[in-house]
Protein backbone atom coordinates (compact mmCIF):
# COMPACT_ATOMS: atom_id res chain seq x y z
CA UNK A 1 0.00 0.00 0.00
CA UNK A 2 1.06 3.39 -0.89
CA UNK A 3 2.17 6.41 1.46
CA UNK A 4 -1.12 8.27 0.44
CA UNK A 5 -3.18 5.15 0.91
CA UNK A 6 -1.23 4.94 4.49
CA UNK A 7 -2.46 8.09 5.16
CA UNK A 8 -5.97 7.44 3.91
CA UNK A 9 -6.75 4.10 5.76
CA UNK A 10 -5.67 6.33 8.75
CA UNK A 11 -7.49 8.96 8.25
CA UNK A 12 -11.17 7.27 7.96
CA UNK A 13 -10.42 4.57 10.70
CA UNK A 14 -9.05 7.50 12.91
CA UNK A 15 -12.46 9.60 12.01
CA UNK A 16 -14.91 6.56 12.37
CA UNK A 17 -13.44 5.47 15.75
CA UNK A 18 -14.58 8.39 17.12
CA UNK A 19 -18.38 7.67 16.50
CA UNK A 20 -19.75 5.69 20.13
CA UNK A 21 -19.46 2.32 19.85
CA UNK A 22 -22.36 -0.14 20.41
CA UNK A 23 -22.97 -2.18 23.63
CA UNK A 24 -21.11 -5.44 23.91
CA UNK A 25 -21.73 -8.41 25.26
CA UNK A 26 -19.96 -9.15 28.25
CA UNK A 27 -16.74 -11.71 28.32
CA UNK A 28 -18.22 -15.11 29.75
CA UNK A 29 -16.69 -17.46 31.82
CA UNK A 30 -16.50 -20.75 30.10
CA UNK A 31 -16.02 -21.25 26.02
CA UNK A 32 -17.13 -24.61 24.33
CA UNK A 33 -15.56 -25.12 20.90
CA UNK A 34 -17.44 -27.73 18.26
CA UNK A 35 -16.90 -31.09 17.64
CA UNK A 36 -14.89 -31.67 21.10
CA UNK A 37 -15.88 -32.51 24.16
CA UNK A 38 -16.26 -29.40 26.89
CA UNK A 39 -16.08 -30.38 30.50
CA UNK A 40 -17.82 -28.05 32.74
CA UNK A 41 -19.86 -27.19 35.44
CA UNK A 42 -23.61 -26.42 35.88
CA UNK A 43 -25.75 -24.96 38.44
CA UNK A 44 -27.69 -27.80 40.09
CA UNK A 45 -30.34 -24.98 41.10
CA UNK A 46 -30.42 -21.98 38.71
CA UNK A 47 -31.13 -21.52 35.38
CA UNK A 48 -28.24 -22.19 32.94
CA UNK A 49 -27.57 -19.98 30.04
CA UNK A 50 -26.32 -21.27 26.57
CA UNK A 51 -25.33 -18.69 23.27
CA UNK A 52 -24.43 -19.79 20.08
CA UNK A 53 -22.28 -16.90 18.74
CA UNK A 54 -22.94 -15.95 15.33
CA UNK A 55 -25.86 -18.03 14.77
CA UNK A 56 -28.75 -20.18 15.96
CA UNK A 57 -28.80 -23.06 18.56
CA UNK A 58 -31.35 -25.49 16.39
CA UNK A 59 -31.48 -28.32 18.85
CA UNK A 60 -30.20 -29.38 22.15
CA UNK A 61 -29.73 -33.45 22.74
CA UNK A 62 -29.79 -35.12 26.05
CA UNK A 63 -30.98 -37.85 27.81
CA UNK A 64 -34.55 -37.90 28.59
CA UNK A 65 -34.61 -39.97 31.60
CA UNK A 66 -32.68 -37.24 33.21
CA UNK A 67 -34.17 -34.16 35.23
CA UNK A 68 -33.52 -31.61 33.72
CA UNK A 69 -35.90 -28.89 31.31
CA UNK A 70 -34.56 -27.06 28.57
CA UNK A 71 -35.95 -24.57 26.23
CA UNK A 72 -34.37 -22.27 23.60
CA UNK A 73 -34.55 -19.47 21.42
CA UNK A 74 -32.60 -17.93 18.68
CA UNK A 75 -28.80 -17.93 19.71
CA UNK A 76 -29.73 -19.12 23.29
CA UNK A 77 -31.15 -21.52 25.18
CA UNK A 78 -31.73 -22.35 28.92
CA UNK A 79 -30.75 -25.53 30.93
CA UNK A 80 -32.26 -26.15 34.65
CA UNK A 81 -32.07 -29.40 36.51
CA UNK A 82 -35.04 -29.98 38.17
CA UNK A 83 -35.31 -30.46 42.23
CA UNK A 84 -36.90 -33.09 43.84
CA UNK A 85 -39.14 -32.05 46.52
CA UNK A 86 -40.27 -34.96 49.21
CA UNK A 87 -43.33 -34.02 51.75
CA UNK A 88 -43.15 -36.29 54.60
CA UNK A 89 -46.04 -35.74 56.86
CA UNK A 90 -45.16 -31.42 56.48
CA UNK A 91 -41.50 -32.01 56.18
CA UNK A 92 -40.09 -30.94 52.90
CA UNK A 93 -36.90 -32.43 51.67
CA UNK A 94 -35.32 -31.33 48.59
CA UNK A 95 -33.25 -33.24 46.47
CA UNK A 96 -30.23 -32.09 43.71
CA UNK A 97 -29.40 -33.52 40.95
CA UNK A 98 -25.47 -34.68 41.26
CA UNK A 99 -25.24 -37.35 38.54
CA UNK A 100 -23.08 -35.61 35.40
CA UNK A 101 -25.24 -35.55 31.67
CA UNK A 102 -24.22 -34.70 28.64
CA UNK A 103 -25.38 -32.49 26.26
CA UNK A 104 -25.12 -32.28 22.23
CA UNK A 105 -25.87 -28.87 21.01
CA UNK A 106 -26.55 -27.89 17.39
CA UNK A 107 -25.10 -24.02 16.97
CA UNK A 108 -24.48 -22.79 13.39
CA UNK A 109 -24.39 -26.28 11.66
CA UNK A 110 -22.13 -27.76 13.77
CA UNK A 111 -22.28 -29.66 16.84
CA UNK A 112 -20.87 -28.73 20.61
CA UNK A 113 -20.80 -32.05 23.15
CA UNK A 114 -21.32 -30.43 26.69
CA UNK A 115 -20.29 -33.00 29.70
CA UNK A 116 -21.74 -31.43 32.49
CA UNK A 117 -21.25 -31.82 36.12
CA UNK A 118 -24.25 -30.33 38.29
CA UNK A 119 -22.91 -28.38 41.53
CA UNK A 120 -24.03 -26.08 44.12
CA UNK A 121 -22.84 -23.02 42.20
CA UNK A 122 -24.72 -19.64 40.66
CA UNK A 123 -25.94 -20.03 37.15
CA UNK A 124 -23.15 -20.39 34.35
CA UNK A 125 -23.38 -18.97 31.26
CA UNK A 126 -22.02 -21.18 28.17
CA UNK A 127 -20.69 -19.49 24.96
CA UNK A 128 -20.38 -21.58 22.19
CA UNK A 129 -18.11 -19.90 20.13
CA UNK A 130 -17.18 -20.77 16.08
CA UNK A 131 -14.40 -23.33 14.73
CA UNK A 132 -12.15 -22.68 12.17
CA UNK A 133 -14.78 -23.33 9.01
CA UNK A 134 -16.69 -21.42 11.04
CA UNK A 135 -14.15 -18.32 11.84
CA UNK A 136 -13.18 -18.44 7.97
CA UNK A 137 -16.78 -18.59 6.39
CA UNK A 138 -18.14 -15.72 9.15
CA UNK A 139 -14.71 -14.07 7.68
CA UNK A 140 -15.35 -14.40 3.67
CA UNK A 141 -18.55 -12.86 4.47
CA UNK A 142 -17.64 -9.99 6.41
CA UNK A 143 -14.55 -9.03 4.36
CA UNK A 144 -15.43 -10.53 1.27
CA UNK A 145 -17.42 -8.05 -0.64
CA UNK A 146 -15.22 -4.96 0.34
CA UNK A 147 -11.92 -4.06 -1.50
CA UNK A 148 -8.81 -4.03 0.38
CA UNK A 149 -8.93 -0.48 1.43
CA UNK A 150 -11.79 -1.05 2.84
CA UNK A 151 -10.91 -4.05 4.65
CA UNK A 152 -7.96 -2.29 6.27
CA UNK A 153 -10.45 0.18 7.33
CA UNK A 154 -12.88 -1.99 9.06
CA UNK A 155 -10.13 -4.37 10.64
CA UNK A 156 -8.64 -1.20 12.03
CA UNK A 157 -12.12 0.43 13.14
CA UNK A 158 -12.12 -3.10 15.03
CA UNK A 159 -9.34 -2.71 17.18
CA UNK A 160 -9.21 1.16 18.25
CA UNK A 161 -12.81 0.16 19.19
CA UNK A 162 -12.45 -2.85 21.13
CA UNK A 163 -15.11 -4.32 18.68
CA UNK A 164 -13.18 -7.62 17.54
CA UNK A 165 -15.87 -9.66 15.72
CA UNK A 166 -16.05 -13.36 16.83
CA UNK A 167 -14.45 -14.78 13.88
CA UNK A 168 -11.42 -13.53 14.22
CA UNK A 169 -8.88 -15.71 16.50
CA UNK A 170 -6.98 -14.26 19.16
CA UNK A 171 -3.30 -14.70 19.16
CA UNK A 172 -0.68 -14.78 21.97
CA UNK A 173 1.01 -11.53 21.92
CA UNK A 174 4.63 -10.83 21.62
CA UNK A 175 6.24 -10.85 25.68
CA UNK A 176 7.40 -7.19 26.94
CA UNK A 177 8.60 -3.94 25.24
CA UNK A 178 10.70 -4.33 22.49
CA UNK A 179 12.64 -0.86 20.40
CA UNK A 180 12.45 -0.01 16.59
CA UNK A 181 15.21 1.53 14.43
CA UNK A 182 14.54 5.02 14.21
CA UNK A 183 12.75 5.23 16.82
CA UNK A 184 14.88 6.55 20.04
CA UNK A 185 13.49 6.83 23.46
CA UNK A 186 10.29 4.66 22.68
CA UNK A 187 9.66 1.31 23.29
CA UNK A 188 6.31 -0.89 21.29
CA UNK A 189 4.73 -3.52 23.75
CA UNK A 190 1.70 -5.47 21.21
CA UNK A 191 -1.48 -5.78 23.50
CA UNK A 192 -3.07 -7.69 20.71
CA UNK A 193 -2.92 -9.73 17.91
CA UNK A 194 -5.81 -11.60 15.77
CA UNK A 195 -5.28 -13.66 12.56
CA UNK A 196 -8.71 -13.77 10.37
CA UNK A 197 -8.73 -16.82 8.84
CA UNK A 198 -10.73 -17.32 4.93
CA UNK A 199 -8.88 -13.62 4.45
CA UNK A 200 -5.24 -14.28 4.60
CA UNK A 201 -4.48 -11.84 6.98
CA UNK A 202 -3.40 -10.96 10.65
CA UNK A 203 -3.36 -8.07 12.76
CA UNK A 204 -1.50 -6.63 15.77
CA UNK A 205 -2.00 -3.36 17.87
CA UNK A 206 0.44 -2.19 19.43
CA UNK A 207 1.31 0.89 22.32
CA UNK A 208 3.87 3.09 22.02
CA UNK A 209 5.38 5.03 25.15
CA UNK A 210 8.09 7.21 24.98
CA UNK A 211 10.86 9.58 27.57
CA UNK A 212 10.76 12.46 25.40
CA UNK A 213 8.11 14.12 23.25
CA UNK A 214 8.42 12.38 19.93
CA UNK A 215 6.73 12.95 16.35
CA UNK A 216 5.36 9.78 15.18
CA UNK A 217 5.29 9.08 11.25
CA UNK A 218 3.61 4.97 9.67
CA UNK A 219 6.69 5.20 7.52
CA UNK A 220 8.83 4.84 10.62
CA UNK A 221 6.86 1.27 11.57
CA UNK A 222 7.43 -0.28 8.10
CA UNK A 223 10.30 -2.60 9.22
CA UNK A 224 10.72 -6.15 9.31
CA UNK A 225 10.35 -6.39 13.29
CA UNK A 226 6.56 -6.16 13.06
CA UNK A 227 6.18 -7.99 9.75
CA UNK A 228 7.02 -8.66 6.12
CA UNK A 229 4.02 -8.52 4.49
CA UNK A 230 2.45 -4.55 6.43
CA UNK A 231 -0.42 -3.52 4.07
CA UNK A 232 -1.63 -1.23 5.90
CA UNK A 233 -0.90 0.80 9.51
CA UNK A 234 -2.66 3.64 11.47
CA UNK A 235 -1.31 5.46 14.10
CA UNK A 236 -4.21 7.19 17.08
CA UNK A 237 -2.03 10.01 16.99
CA UNK A 238 1.24 11.68 15.01
CA UNK A 239 2.58 13.20 18.77
CA UNK A 240 3.73 11.63 21.50
CA UNK A 241 4.30 13.28 24.84
CA UNK A 242 5.91 11.88 28.17
CA UNK A 243 3.40 9.71 29.93
CA UNK A 244 0.88 9.24 27.05
CA UNK A 245 0.53 6.58 25.05
CA UNK A 246 -0.11 6.20 21.62
CA UNK A 247 -2.13 3.47 19.69
CA UNK A 248 -0.55 1.55 16.34
CA UNK A 249 -2.79 -0.78 14.25
CA UNK A 250 -0.21 -3.30 11.60
CA UNK A 251 -2.15 -5.27 9.44
CA UNK A 252 -0.56 -7.71 7.13
CA UNK A 253 -1.06 -10.54 4.50
CA UNK A 254 -0.46 -14.00 6.19
CA UNK A 255 0.86 -14.77 9.43
CA UNK A 256 2.65 -12.71 12.44
CA UNK A 257 5.92 -12.22 11.84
Amino acid sequence: MRKAEFLQVAAIALALATLPAAGFAQSQPIVALPDQSSAIRLSNRDINHLICVGGEIEDVKFSAEKAIAVERAGADAWVKFLVKETDDAGQVTRSFVTAPSEFFVACNGDIYPLYAEPADIPAQTVTLVPGTRQRAQANSELLGPLVEEERAVSITLSLLQDRIPASFSDIAPRNGPFPLPGLDGADLVERRAVRIEGASLSASEYLIQAAHPVHLDERLFLDAALGSTIFAITLDRSDLKPNETARLIVIRRGEQP
